[in-house]
């Protein structure tokens, strides 16, 4: 039964220009086709109908323009995986490119990417560069969080069989929230510098740091089954975990992640 990692995706991403056209068919988690579609429909209209109100709409700055061009195209662009499409200090530290064939394959079955645009996607799915953040109030639909949370409602549970371990931003832990009996086998990470016997909390470096926490697991070849397990198997990996609080009925399991070193 292997365990499920939510991750957030990258604001920046790498170009595809040379892959396949996008197949909305092909994607994972196949029930949310239909809402993709009419995000991904909203998003080309948009951004074909004016650029200052895409960039309004989008929150960007002059220098991103480009990406609203890139927007108005999603049709027809080119695709790359997924896991290759998204870049940033997360996906950086995951290094999936550098993973075995097994670890690989453990990564395609176990992590899940949400996204503004997709709702969420498998590493291994084909997917155009895009702009769009999950904080968008996108017209006609609306706050994207809001709109992904009725749509992966249904879906989302059966992907989630074991553990879920749920290292979402908050602008992505908006669009779908584990409820019932899925809560109690939910942990979220929060990771905490220590020095001088103080302790903060980092922001640039926990994504390292969860990348790399991802990574281990995958190479590890550790399958942990619930919260308590997942915290022996990182405390095996040589990680300082502590259990913040321990999931109930209502709220997820929360594990701190204490560092010395952060880089």
């Amino acid at each position: 039964m292997p365990f499920l990692v939510l991750l957030p995706p990258s604001e920046g991403k790498a170009p595809t220009r040379e892959g396949a056209p996008l197949d909305l068919a092909a994607l994972s988690l196949p029930g949310l086709n239909d809402a993709r579609a009419r995000v991904l429909d909203a998003l080309v209209e948009l951004c074909r109908g004016g650029e200052d109100a895409a960039a309004e709409v989008l929150g960007l700055s002059q220098g991103l323009r480009g990406e609203i061009a890139r927007n108005a195209g999603l049709r027809t662009a080119g695709t790359l995986p997924a896991g290759e499409v998204y870049t940033g200090v997360l996906f950086d530290a995951l290094g999936l490119a550098k993973l075995d064939d097994e670890a690989y394959a453990r990564a395609e079955r176990s992590l899940l990417v949400f996204s503004g645009l997709w709702g969420a996607v498998r590493v291994g799915d084909a997917i155009p560069s895009y702009r769009c953040s999950g904080g968008v109030k996108l017209p006609p639909l609306g706050a994207l969080g809001a709109y992904w949370r009725r749509e992966m409602a249904d879906v989302l549970p059966a992907e989630a069989p074991g553990l879920v371990l749920d290292l979402r931003s908050a602008a992505y832990a908006a669009s779908w929230k584990p409820a019932g009996e899925l809560v109690a086998r939910t942990a979220t990470v929060r990771v905490l510098q220590e020095r001088d016997g103080k302790r903060s909390v980092v922001s640039h470096f926990n994504k390292a740091t969860k990348g790399r926490l991802v990574r281990d697991l995958l190479v590890s070849g550790a399958e942990p089954t619930a919260p308590d397990e997942l915290v022996d198997a990182l405390r095996g990996l040589g990680y300082t975990v502590e259990v913040a609080a321990q999931g109930t009925a209502r709220k997820p399991w929360q594990l701190d992640v204490v560092v010395t070193d952060v880089h």
